[in-house]
């Protein structure tokens, strides 16, 4: 993968392509998006990020398995951890650490900061600092789609936690009723917050919710990129072809604490090395080794060739302006017609 794109087609849109199209590349990107918020981290301990951060690592193929399984002119919203599904979507490096660290390079121009994302060449909605308030913009996405009569697919993407709040209940009940082409997409990390899943949820799975609204739904294994493409690629079908929206649920575990100073004490003995056993770059990367599609030497390039390009990614940011303060107030109020 490059960090150059041609000048005719946008970086964001090229790199959706990629993913769209090659195992390798997806391979890539996971691993691309491991060291992205691995950096991250690093910044925000040299004081170089304002406010919180939230990453995922440990759900890298949640990420690149719904991007690979989607078109870029459909629409996804997603949550404040939302730096693996911008990457995963199309969003160059450069721009993500660019919002987060408050640059102008960044995709927001760094007003936003790391819980708002956007880049409407790959659908990528802004990504909602509100848990949960996601799901009603997907939905609203979704009848749009229906009222023009289009073949797109509008997706939620959103935690555990966000399943007991109420936009979440409303906006699964509403895409039923009108049978909309939306899917809903849980990544089931075991803890909404600090909160152990079964210390606030009476289901074991949240899949199970979808029944209350006649809804399909699935349950897939969110550490393999591929069952995860499989799974969102059946729902996104149905949506496109009419059959209304379905409930996936993707379990998946994130190595890192819910934000920046989060320790996770509150983890089981023993539960974060079963998960690491389960690392889902290193799954797929084993499965490539063994189908002979990569070589030993081809993987440690290609982490090689991700930290040098996260390195020059690092040097434009920081050589870029600090956000502009003013264009805070850009773009909040339309603009006036008198």
């Amino acid at each position: 993968m490059s960090d150059t794109a041609s000048p005719e087609v946008p970086q964001s849109t090229q790199r959706r392509h990629e993913v769209n199209q090659s195992p390798i590349a997806r391979l890539e990107r996971m691993i691309e998006i491991r060291l992205v918020e691995d950096r991250i981290q690093d910044l925000f301990a040299q004081g170089l990020v304002s406010g919180t951060t939230h990453t995922s690592q440990g759900q890298e193929a949640v990420a690149v398995g719904l991007a690979a399984a989607t078109r870029a002119t459909d629409f996804v919203c997603c949550t404040y951890r939302g730096h693996g599904h911008a990457l995963a979507l199309g969003m160059p490096p450069a721009v993500v650490l660019g919002e987060v660290l408050g640059r102008q390079i960044g995709c927001m121009g760094g007003v936003g900061g790391s819980m708002h994302l956007s880049d409407p060449d790959v659908g990528l909605l802004p990504t909602f600092a509100i848990v949960g308030a996601g799901t009603p913009v997907a939905v609203g996405a979704a009848l749009q789609f229906a009222t023009k009569k289009t073949d797109g697919v509008a997706l939620s993407v959103f935690g555990d936690g966000a399943t007991n709040i109420g936009a979440f209940h409303e906006g699964l009940n509403l895409a039923a009723v009108w049978n909309l082409p939306v899917v809903f997409v849980c990544e089931n990390n075991l803890y909404g917050e600090y909160s152990p899943l079964e210390s606030t949820t009476a289901v074991t799975d949240i899949a199970d919710r979808a029944a209350s609204y006649a809804m399909a739904s699935e349950i897939v294994d969110g550490q393999d990129v591929d069952a995860v493409q499989a799974s969102i690629a059946r729902a996104v079908a149905r949506a496109r072809s009419g059959g209304g929206p379905t409930l996936v649920e993707a379990k998946t575990y994130r190595y890192v604490g819910h934000s920046r100073s989060d320790k996770a004490p509150y983890r089981k003995d023993g539960e974060l090395e079963q998960w690491l056993a389960r690392d889902p770059i290193e799954l797929f990367a084993g499965q490539l080794l063994a189908s002979g599609e990569l070589n030993p030497d081809a993987l440690d390039a290609m982490r090689h060739r991700q930290l040098q390009l996260i390195d020059e990614a690092q040097e434009r940011v920081l050589a870029s302006p600090t956000a502009a303060i003013p264009r805070m107030f850009e773009n909040i109020l339309s603009p006036s017609h008198s």
